[in-house]
């Protein structure tokens, strides 16, 4: 847990912890990142750091939330009038989660790289740590939708749920191996993709919850 010192410095001064710390860590992971680097960027002194953090696991994590917090609150702002159609809903939403990728790619990297590195210290940490929130804020987006009409069952949430999260994890990957990105192209193709493999999804539900597979 961080100090509350943290708080009372300057919100510039924070504001250039935070935002080298999200680079530093999204770019080496935990394992490769270097508090060294981190207070060297900032202009601080690693004692000053250490006043504010424990350790850099105490960073870490301080930073896995912000990032979680801000996707949410950012999300949850522009995804208020979405369609009321599960599948048509879960494009609109894929498409605000591509636009904050661009937007945000460091934070992202920080959050996707928290729950993909599997088999580490740190990462069953994070596991037992979120393990309630969930993998995806999908799940919520799906149980607000028409699971009554489609009598969706936990094993067909969970399918959706695991194709968007492999989707979007091999999407960005194929993004960041790109020199060069236009960003309109990308999210058109992001679009057309993505509604394909839903709309074999959304057969392959329908047929399974009138008892036809």
């Amino acid at each position: 847990m961080y100090s509350n010192l943290f708080n009372e410095i300057d919100d510039n001064k924070k504001s250039k912890i935070i935002n080298v710390s999200i680079v530093e860590f999204a770019q080496f992971g935990f394992a490769n990142s270097s508090t060294n680097r981190i207070v060297k960027e900032a202009g601080i002194s690693k004692g000053s750091l250490f006043q504010y953090f424990k350790n850099k696991e105490d960073l870490y994590f301080f930073i896995l939330d912000y990032a979680i917090e801000k996707l949410v609150s950012d999300l949850e702002v522009r995804s208020k009038n979405l369609s009321s159609d599960l599948f048509e809903r879960i494009v609109d939403y894929s498409k605000l989660e591509f636009e904050w990728y661009i937007e945000n790619p460091n934070a992202y990297k920080v959050i996707v790289n928290a729950f993909t590195k599997k088999n580490t210290d740190i990462s069953r940490k994070v596991e037992a740590k979120y393990s309630n929130t969930g993998e995806s804020i999908y799940h919520k987006l799906i149980e607000e939708t028409y699971m009554k009409e489609l009598a969706l069952d936990k094993k067909t949430i969970d399918l959706i749920k695991w194709f968007l999260k492999g989707f979007n994890a091999e999407f960005i990957y194929k993004v960041e191996s790109q020199d060069t990105i236009d960003i309109e192209q990308l999210k058109h193709k992001y679009v057309e993709v993505v509604t394909k493999y839903l709309e074999i999804l959304r057969v392959g539900i329908s047929n399974y919850t009138r008892g036809n597979l």
